[in-house]
């Protein structure tokens, strides 16, 4: 039994920092729709850090539309370094409250589905490296209303099990001027 001990808690440990990360105390009590709360346009401003004591600050400018099948998401990033990136999220709803879909960066098929108030979606993720190989990651997203408009998008990122970043943002709407 002693020599099960450390496999049982290295098993412990590996399903601890994989699990999804948790609903936010801040969240607000409406239910967290995408086609619905990322329509139109977004500022978001979020961070990203990582175990190795990487930190990159961005500001997203985000444009979000719903066909009556699928959601487009069109992300153009500025980062603190100077840095700037487009991404665009197709989510297509496959069952009530269910969604799959695909981003440039994206390895296979991201999923999405409604978890209460929450919005979660998963998805791998090549990061780019300096011998072109780059590392393949788990990227663990939850997103809420925060109750004042805005909303509140946190994730996990994993290697191989193992918790290795995350990355926090909070989307404001912008809004329109009426003339």
């Amino acid at each position: 039994m002693k020599k099960q001990l450390p496999a049982f808690a290295a098993l412990a440990l590996i399903t601890a920092c994989a699990t999804r990360p948790p609903v936010p105390d801040d969240a607000g009590g409406k239910t967290f729709v995408i086609e619905r709360d990322l329509a139109g346009a977004h500022v978001a401003r979020g961070e990203f850090k990582s175990i190795t004591g990487a930190h990159r600050v961005f500001t997203a400018q985000l444009t979000g539309s719903w066909d009556g099948e699928m959601f487009t998401l069109v992300e153009d990033f500025a980062y603190d370094d100077g840095e700037t990136d487009q991404k665009t999220w197709k989510l297509e709803r496959v069952a009530p409250g269910e969604y799959t879909g695909t981003r440039e960066d994206v390895v296979g098929t991201a999923r999405g589905y409604q978890d209460g108030r929450a919005f979660r979606l998963e998805y791998d993720v090549r990061l780019p490296s300096k011998d072109g190989k780059g590392r393949k990651v788990r990227f663990r997203d939850v997103l809420v209303n925060d109750g004042s408009g805005n909303v509140l998008n946190t994730a996990t990122v994993g290697w191989f099990g193992f918790r290795v970043g995350s990355v926090w943002l909070v989307m404001e709407p912008v809004q329109q001027d009426m003339e």
